[in-house]
């Protein structure tokens, strides 16, 4: 039993690693998306930020 709650433990660690991960990266997306220097660079990261915040329509 002992060796199931720590494969659990480990698996919650590493999703809420991973959550932290991608949230920090929407962040660095979304501040390049308006503080950019050029125009081109601002579109581009908008659009990968579109990418990233893509959500399936509802069943």
């Amino acid at each position: 039993m002992h060796f199931l709650s720590a494969i659990a433990k480990d698996a919650a660690t590493l999703a809420a690693v991973g959550g932290v991960m991608y949230t920090v990266l929407l962040a660095v997306v979304a501040i390049t998306s308006v503080a950019a220097r050029t125009p081109g660079h601002r579109r581009d990261a908008r659009a990968t930020l579109a990418i990233l915040m893509k959500r399936r329509p509802p069943r």
